[in-house]
């Protein structure tokens, strides 16, 4: 009877092992996040005579329902959600192209749909998801291998939202579909020399976008600045401006930081941004060095139980699904980071579970509940 009963807990165990180390780290990211975008945030609105909790209420119901959003995902099979990837990439385009007609265009580019007058929903956050889900189902069909007509197909799969998104524009974005379909694809077992024609092909097609004067004014701006951080150019005085103010409020922080709520930068205003897309500035002067190495080994273990869940998993459609998110996930870090510190260009990427914003924290924890569903049936 002992024997039979140990070996029902252990298939019980072996089918349903929950990552809990990621589920908790990315809880902890996303309270830490509400912590500091309300440090960064407070003094501003109380300045302006308005409610000092705005955005700390906002971004705290965001999540919430992310994290009730996780744990719903991560208790279904992730095999069942091959059926909804199809409509759900449809979707997805239909609400791309929705955004010229019906979208809010802010800061030059057209990416958002406006509900009421406080709420945004940006589509091409929710298209990188749902694009992982779409090539994993895609590829997981695929039991004989990948034909180079199934390639064909991908790319097809993949030209068409990033075309759109190109055009809104959102070139971080676009930067992110591009990484992790190519990703993908390599684990999915595409030979290493076509993967090597098509990045000479897309670099050719970045050189001409370029010199065909495609790309807007501003876009090309952002890289030349970052090429030339001490130039003395008048139309890049602001985004380098932007840069040396981040790089200097985080190396204000010092060793320990100012403490929260405290710190030149922060409390006069003086990053642009602060709240989205310049976050770790934030972290960087309040918390210091130490605060900041604590957040960067907090994602770095996040990231790490992804890439660890993915390489476990016993099929293709785990596997490819995992290291989709996985790849949006690091590199929506690094650059995001880099991009504060001047080490990589301002592309607008925000910084996963710790920037303002609906759409992004409920696609981060959707996506982290995805991963952990893989993980239910993996084993650790």
């Amino acid at each position: 009877m002992t024997d039979a009963w140990s070996a029902l807990t252990a298939r019980f165990r072996a089918k349903d092992s929950f990552d809990s180390g990621l589920f908790g780290g990315m809880i902890a990211l996303g309270v830490t996040g509400v912590i500091m975008i309300y440090s960064a945030t407070r003094q501003a609105l109380v300045n302006a005579g308005l409610n000092p909790h705005y955005y700390l209420e906002r971004q705290g119901l965001f999540v919430l329902l992310g994290v009730v959003g996780m744990y719903v995902v991560s208790r279904i099979d992730y095999r069942r959600y091959e059926m909804a990837a199809t409509p759900l990439y449809v979707c997805s385009l239909l609400a791309l192209a929705g955004v010229f007609l019906l979208g809010q265009s802010a800061l030059g580019a057209q990416r958002w749909y406006s509900i009421g007058n406080s709420i945004q929903i940006q589509p091409s956050e929710f298209t990188v998801l749902f694009l992982i889900l779409a090539v994993a189902t895609f590829c997981a069909r695929r039991t004989e291998g990948l034909t180079m007509y199934d390639v064909m197909r991908l790319l097809v799969m993949a030209a068409v939202p990033l075309a759109l998104i190109v055009k809104q524009p959102d070139i971080g974005t676009s930067v992110i579909i591009v990484l992790i379909v190519s990703a993908m694809m390599v684990v999915a077992g595409v030979p290493p020399r076509f993967m090597t024609l098509l990045a000479a092909l897309g670099s050719m097609g970045l050189a001409a976008a370029i010199y065909l004067d495609l790309l807007q004014k501003y876009q090309v701006d952002r890289f030349v600045s970052f090429l030339n951080q001490n130039s003395t150019n008048p139309n890049l005085a602001r985004l380098i401006y932007e840069v040396n103010n981040a790089k200097s409020a985080i190396g204000s922080g010092g060793v320990r930081g100012a403490g929260l709520f405290h710190g030149l930068q922060t409390v006069l205003g003086y990053v642009p941004e602060q709240r989205t897309d310049f976050i770790f500035t934030a972290i960087g002067e309040q918390l210091g060095f130490v605060g900041s190495v604590i957040i960067i080994v907090l994602l770095g273990y996040v990231g790490f139980r992804m890439f660890m869940i993915g390489k476990n998993a016993k099929d293709t459609m785990g596997r490819l699904l995992c290291i989709g998110v996985f790849i949006f996930f690091a590199f929506s870090c690094f650059e995001n980071i880099g991009m504060t510190m001047g080490i990589m260009p301002v592309t607008g990427i925000p910084l996963p579970l710790l920037s303002y914003g609906g759409s992004a924290a409920l696609v981060f924890f959707v996506a982290g509940g995805a991963v952990l569903s893989v993980s239910r049936r993996v084993g650790n």
